[in-house]
């Protein structure tokens, strides 16, 4: 019933429809504060003038005395005679910061996007300097024994029933942090920078937020870029193409003699290591940076985990190789080595608010699950690739968005997809299913480039700036060098 009743809410707030049921509750909201002039510096020292913003929201639009969230953003004035639609910026995670990412490596880009428009680093709801909710930690498995599907599904269990509990003690209402709500946030930016439409350009969940923000304010968005996409039944990915990942990997490796010879068969060789360690597992003692040793356990899930939080792109691949290699070849030294740094630097669980309840209430079709779990039972790394979900699944009814949030997105905005072939995190196949009901869609894909596609190549910012501006796309690849992968 919970779970009937979220997909009602859902489905209410997606539709905007003024006959689906009571009208929008009314906010007594604070009043905006006038935006102050700022130079913005990025990290690597460059400077420009921008202005500082931020606008009050509910914090849960279901809730007539919902506490106000105060969200923040950075915004870069056009350089336009002329500008379109404002530009927003969706960041990824879920739970990274719009206005950080501005500071790092794709400031280039989002100075290069101010010849069309203004463009905006927005924190979302829970992120950077929108983020009010203290991070919740507690001790979570023990670091001498081996991790298993079991003991990290009860462990994230424990761990969402204590930090849920220690944040609505904080007067947090935890239903809040949905992307349904975090979509609706984009229309009241809209409606704060007194925009008739936004522009949205977002990656991995940045783009989930962007398929939801489609169907609720569709007629208010002028156009889209996605990269990395993730549908909205993709927060859980489906084990059998990661395996599908790796032999492209492989494909990749091959065109290197060098590295073809050293690791002919990389999916062969971690099945080998991941197999040996489901028998028995490996212990082996380490030096630690005060002095001490510390003998870890670990088995096969330890490097399932691990394997999956580094795939997202090639390059982490030269590094890994010879540790696997080793493995392999039976000395589990360097493995235990990556796995003490990596995954068992302390025995801590830490939950963030909006990151683990975005996913959670985006949550995962009964079809889709019954998919993962069958094919979690053969593939590389069974469904280690996105823990904590599905191990979550039904801890906290009351927040899952329900099928209605899931459906598929259509839309014929003008739409710009970029993929990345060597992409570890949201599978180009998986991109394509995304953007089925975009009628109106360009697709590019970066030969070689994985997750993180956007300062791979200036052309990739050369494409999303002539689509921004509304020209046509002719190209269809961009090919980019890849990582070496010889020893």
């Amino acid at each position: 019933m919970t779970k009937l009743l979220a997909a009602a809410v859902a489905a209410l707030l997606m539709t905007g429809c003024a006959h689906a049921g009571p009208a929008p509750l009314r906010f007594d909201l604070p009043d905006a504060p006038p935006e102050d002039a700022v130079v913005f510096e990025a990290r690597d020292g460059q400077t420009t003038d921008a202005v500082h913003g931020s606008f009050f929201v509910p914090e849960n639009r279901a809730e007539p005395n919902a506490r106000a969230l105060e969200l923040h953003y950075v915004r870069f004035p056009s350089t336009s005679d002329n500008p379109g639609a404002p530009i927003v910026y969706l960041a990824g995670g879920p739970g990274g910061s719009g206005i950080e990412t501005a500071k790092g490596r794709r400031f280039p880009l989002f100075m290069a996007l101010r010849e069309v428009a203004d463009v905006i680093a927005f924190d979302q709801r829970g992120t950077g300097a929108s983020n009010d909710i203290e991070s919740c930690e507690l001790p979570g498995p023990p670091r001498n024994a081996p991790y298993t599907h079991e003991v990290v599904t009860r462990a994230y269990r424990d761990a969402w029933a204590f930090c849920a509990e220690q944040w609505r003690a904080q007067g947090v209402d935890i239903r809040g942090y949905t992307t349904v709500e975090n979509a609706a946030d984009l229309d009241a930016l809209r409606e704060h920078l007194g925009a008739e439409k936004i522009s949205l350009w977002g990656i991995s969940y940045g783009t989930h937020l962007a398929f939801a923000a489609l169907k609720q304010m569709d007629d208010r968005i002028d156009r889209v870029v996605l990269a990395s996409a993730e549908g909205p039944d993709q927060t859980v990915k489906l084990p059998s193409r990661t395996d599908a990942y790796v032999d492209r990997v492989q494909a990749a490796i091959d065109t290197q003699p060098d590295a073809a010879h050293a690791y002919p068969d990389i999916k062969g060789m971690l099945r080998r290591i991941i197999d040996r360690l489901a028998a028995q597992p490996a212990t082996v003692t380490l030096a630690q940076e005060d002095g001490s040793e510390f003998a870890l356990t670990f088995g096969a899930y330890d490097v399932q985990l691990l394997i999956s939080f580094a795939i997202a792109d090639p390059n982490a691949w030269p590094n890994a190789l010879p540790v696997f290699a080793a493995a392999d070849g039976g000395n589990y030294d360097p493995l235990g080595g990556l796995l003490l740094r990596f995954l068992h630097d302390d025995d801590m669980i830490r939950l963030g608010a909006m990151s683990t309840a975005m996913d959670y209430a985006s949550g995962i079709s009964a079809a889709r699950l019954a998919q993962v779990r069958e094919q979690a039972t053969t593939s590389l790394l069974a469904d280690a690739l996105n823990a904590p979900m599905p191990h979550l699944v039904g801890a906290e009814p009351v927040l899952d968005l329900g099928d209605a949030f899931r459906a598929d997105t259509v839309t014929d905005r003008p739409a710009l997809l970029l993929t990345g072939a060597l992409d570890g995190r949201t599978y180009p196949e998986a991109q394509i299913e995304a953007t089925a009901g975009f009628s109106n869609l360009t697709h590019v894909v970066i030969q070689n480039a994985g997750h993180n596609l956007f300062m791979v190549s200036p052309e990739v910012t050369d494409v999303v700036l002539a689509f921004m501006n509304g020209e046509s796309i002719e190209i269809t690849t961009i090919t980019v060098e890849p990582p070496s992968f010889a020893p």
